[in-house]
């Protein structure tokens, strides 16, 4: 459930502060964007703008109107852009879509695979020496000439089961895995991933509204207790041919191998191999011409290893070291590895974890991550030198508490900065970032700080629940707040690795499901924040988790609402309500079975009912192989304790859920059914996981929402 994040901020709208990633100039002094189909160059620090592709350069031959740009990529020698345009969803990302390149020195405009059908092209990347571009196209990897426009197909067997350049559901949903594919640095190979899913079973949803027959709409999905798909990683000369397959060790049917790159040259691979439950982290040079594979460094955990992102590899001082995130101290750190994987320096050492890296300015010896040290909550701007002698610096202003982002420029010249909380909407500001001073004071993010702030009265705060356990939390107070009342209390929950609901970031505190003004209305809207969630609170806290979804994580929610009745007497403990999604509907369900002493009222959406029902990936990693505790999903599962229902839930999901079936949802009332348990359900007829396709649906939830939360759990001080 990686990316249940994504729907999980439809019911707590945590604005993601980052504004999508900068084309920045090599040499960091501006930056390259689209403004109303136009792509404009902006210098720094004056802003000045200049328009490098005009929309009149963008219309093909016959036709009046330019093309829609999505995206863009300069060759290396800047003389070609590669446009992307006509995109169509898959899955969660617009990566279909149609590939044209403009030749900057002729202005002749042409579309790439013009012989393929629209918007089925995948991944198109220009080459090294900018002469080709490489994509994929129903599952095959093609090169096309860019002068000559011949098209070399790369791969031929590929097929909806047998996929190459790209990645079958699970990989992408879990490992965030979509682009499968390398150019060499010299041009003349490319590697990829094959993923065969031939022996993984389709899971069938049906589609019953798109015509008058149902059809079936399969996903190859592996449930837990399935072995993965097998991968492999085979080299290909551009010119076509037959390709050398690696041999890497281990059975490809009981490990992963989320992340594949060339090595800082053209002979070598670098891979990250994980075994099947994701403890045991192997990282493999391979030879290219040969495909021998040599181990050269390992890391295990007795929980799970997170990986560092799919794509790309920080190599440092010409290839001699690298970058690597790791926990092994007990906090996740940055460290600088040799190349033979013999000898590390922290760059990060001391007792907080390191958020993201946000830039690594090798020029100047500077690294910049994110981190927040004594508030797991916020995050904030930090700097450290790539030696490891070096002390880690904060840059985020003293004075802006909350969430920060920045997006900086090669060299470390400039940089993009965002700032909010949850009482300030999002700031931005451009920086001279070695001076950490506004390009333009009178935008600056100071300046703007005041007319940004919000009367949300939101209260966070730390709670010690019965266990001894420290919880982050939120709270907001209705308008006209009056303590001698009692108030009704709706909490928004998660609960699992995938995200965290207590972030000190705009958003927080506003509940997007609910159609009107909750605090207006009179509720107490809150959230804790439990053990197992990803906050930067040390490995410690977010492995507690492991084996335990579903018992410790709904412990630490229940414990903390009793904290938090104790402590405020205005809350109401007869009207107690609780809604999540995904990942946050399954808490929503077990507090409501678990706990119906506390939790009165439930709204839960999309919810994994049956642990045993997900997929390998996402459950095994955090919960272990089935076949060896099968104990675990069972007590962890909310099926298990549906028998105790005895307050209000409503219950919604998708019919075309390809994330968290609608399996779930119907074994669910089966059970409700068998034990005579009352409840509201609400199918949405063929939405996917986010319930967001279709004329009305979002205004519909949204109301249903609302009208069962006031019904059932009504308003207001009494």
């Amino acid at each position: 459930m990686k990316s249940t994040i994504t729907f999980l901020l439809l019911s707590i709208p945590i604005l993601l502060i980052s504004q999508g990633r900068i084309d920045w100039a090599p040499d960091g002094t501006g930056l390259r964007e689209i403004q109303k189909n136009t792509i404009v160059k902006i210098t720094l620090p004056n802003r000045q703008v200049d328009t490098l592709i005009n929309a009149s350069l963008l219309i093909p031959k016959g036709q009046s109107k330019p093309l829609q740009v999505r995206s863009f990529e300069y060759s290396a020698d800047n003389q070609k852009v590669l446009i992307y345009t006509n995109t169509q969803r898959v899955w969660r990302q617009d990566t279909k879509g149609d590939y044209w390149i403009l030749d900057m020195a002729t202005k002749n405009l042409k579309q790439l695979g013009s012989k393929f059908p629209a918007s089925t092209m995948m991944f198109a990347k220009i080459s090294p020496d900018s002469k080709k571009v490489a994509y994929v196209q129903a599952h095959n990897i093609y090169v096309e000439d860019i002068a000559s426009g011949v098209i070399t197909p790369l791969t031929t067997d590929g097929d909806s089961r047998l996929i190459n350049g790209t990645f079958d559901w699970v990989y992408e949903e879990e490992f965030g895995c979509r682009d499968g594919f390398r150019w060499s640095p010299d041009a003349k190979s490319i590697a990829y991933w094959q993923i065969d899913a031939r022996q993984i079973r389709n899971f069938l949803m049906i589609n019953n509204t798109d015509s008058t027959y149902s059809f079936n709409v399969p996903v190859e999905y592996p449930k837990v207790g399935e072995a993965p798909s097998p991968y492999k990683i085979g080299v290909v000369p551009v010119t076509g041919g037959k390709t050398l397959w690696m041999n890497i060790p281990g059975d490809p049917r009981q490990t992963y191998l989320p992340r594949m790159e060339w090595a800082g040259n053209s002979n070598e691979l670098i891979v990250q191999q994980l075994n099947r439950k994701q403890n045991t982290s192997n990282l493999f040079y391979i030879q290219s011409a040969t495909g021998i594979a040599k181990s050269f460094y390992q890391e295990t955990d007795e929980a799970w290893i997170d990986i560092d992102g799919p794509e790309g590899w920080d190599w440092l001082e010409g290839g001699k070291s690298f970058l690597w995130q790791s926990e092994k101290d007990g906090w996740r750190h940055v460290y600088l590895i040799s190349r033979d994987g013999k000898k590390e320096i922290c760059l990060t050492s001391g007792s907080y974890d390191v958020i993201s890296i946000s830039r690594i300015d090798e020029d100047n010896n500077q690294l910049y991550f994110m981190a927040s040290p004594d508030n797991a909550t916020q995050s904030y701007l930090y700097k450290t030198t790539l030696d490891g002698k070096g002390t880690a610096t904060r840059i985020s202003p003293a004075n802006q508490t909350g969430s920060h982002s920045y997006d900086i420029s090669p060299k470390g010249k400039f940089a993009r900065h965002n700032f909010s909380n949850a009482k300030t909407r999002p700031t931005t500001e451009w920086l001279n970032l070695p001076t950490n001073t506004p390009l333009d004071p009178a935008k600056s993010i100071d300046s703007q700080l005041e007319k940004a702030v919000t009367d949300l009265d939101i209260t966070f705060l730390q709670i010690t629940t019965a266990d001894g356990v420290n919880l982050d939390a939120w709270f907001t107070k209705p308008k006209g707040f009056n303590p001698n009342l009692k108030y009704p209390v709706v909490f928004t929950v998660y609960g699992e690795p995938a995200g965290s609901t207590v972030r000190d970031a705009y958003g927080t505190g506003r509940n997007n499901l609910y159609k009107g003004d909750m605090s207006a209305d009179g509720y107490i809207y809150a959230s804790l924040d439990n053990r197992g969630t990803p906050s930067p609170k040390g490995r410690a806290w977010r492995k507690a988790i492991y084996r335990n979804i579903g018992r410790i994580n709904i412990l630490d929610m229940a414990q903390g609402a009793q904290a938090l009745f104790a402590k405020y007497s205005f809350m109401d403990t007869s009207r107690v309500a609780v809604h999540g999604w995904s990942g946050g509907g399954s808490s929503t369900l077990n507090l409501l079975f678990q706990y119906p002493a506390i939790f009165k009222t439930g709204i839960s959406v999309a919810a994994v009912g049956d642990q045993l029902s997900y997929d390998n990936i996402y459950q095994e990693r955090y919960m272990g192989i089935p076949q060896e505790n099968r104990e675990d999903f069972v007590l962890g599962s909310p099926i298990t304790h549906a028998k105790n229902l005895v307050g209000n839930l409503l219950y919604i999901h998708g019919t075309g859920d390809d994330n968290v079936h609608y399996q779930n949802a119907e074994k669910l009332v089966n059970e409700f059914i068998k034990h005579n348990r009352q409840f509201q359900f609400m199918p949405y007829p063929n939405r996917s996981h986010s319930i967001r396709e279709g004329e009305g649906t979002t205004e519909h939830l949204r109301t249903l929402f609302t009208e069962y939360l006031r019904k059932n759990c009504p308003p207001g001080g009494k």
